[in-house]
């Protein structure tokens, strides 16, 4: 049995839902997934603010998956918040959506769209495509949609989405489309469907890596950047986050 924590930095416990769902759908039979809300921290990720003070909670659950017995765990933030402070943290293999996506999208895609939520979000996530060296394959765009209004049926916000994907079908001749949160994680196989391409969901590519990796017996290399963090003091509200 692998056993998958699927975390979610923000602290809405119905968005967890969705996202629990989504990587259930496409987890093998053998593979538990563990779906965690964060205790602590924004209700939604929208924008460097909120993530930075989205980290403490997240690495509070990433530590307590792994000594429960979790082999790997996935962000499900398209930021990929706290991923590399996570990597530092844990032995077992941490995945961020984001990049999981962009990886899935350019073994199907020579030129695929992100489609995001605002446009504060856009910059965060083209700075990862750049970093993950999708810079020139991957288009970013916002919809101009409140991730929590993506749980709102009234809200216009899947309208909003799907005619951003018209858009970017039109003008970037996107050959896929990356939904750019992981509050969307319940629309890629009816978007697939309805707009005749494929349609990716960072949660479901994340799951699928995150048990490719525990197959493999590969775990976050301890060599160089991810190295364990120096044991030092931490004072004030983040003691507990002191590395031993």
């Amino acid at each position: 049995m692998t056993r998958i924590a699927v975390i979610n930095p923000n602290t809405t416990a119905s968005m967890t839902v969705t996202i629990a769902h989504a990587a259930r759908l496409v987890a093998a039979p053998n593979t538990e997934i563990v779906p965690v809300t964060s205790s602590m921290g924004p209700a939604s990720i929208e924008g460097y603010y909120d993530e930075a003070f989205a980290l403490p909670g997240l690495l509070r659950e990433i530590g307590k998956a792994e000594r429960e017995g979790a082999q790997a765990a996935v962000i499900a933030c398209f930021d990929d918040t706290g991923l590399d402070a996570a990597r530092a943290m844990a032995r077992m293999p941490v995945i961020g959506i984001c990049e999981a996506a962009l990886m899935t999208a350019a073994l199907i895609a020579k030129r695929f769209t992100v489609v995001t939520t605002m446009e504060r979000s856009r910059v965060p996530v083209e700075e990862l495509a750049h970093r993950y060296g999708m810079a020139g394959r991957a288009r970013i765009r916002a919809a101009n949609i409140a991730v929590l209004s993506l749980e709102d049926p009234n809200s216009g916000a899947r309208d909003r989405l799907r005619n951003e994907i018209v858009r970017a079908l039109a003008e970037d001749n996107a050959e896929a489309i990356v939904l750019g949160c992981a509050g969307m994680a319940d629309l890629a196989h009816t978007l697939s469907r309805e707009f005749g391409l494929p349609v990716i969901d960072g949660v479901g590519a994340a799951v699928k890596q995150a048990e490719a990796l525990v197959a493999l017996g590969l775990s976050t290399s301890k060599r160089g950047a991810y190295a364990a963090p120096l044991a030092k003091r931490y004072d004030g509200a983040l003691a507990e986050y002191a590395p031993a």
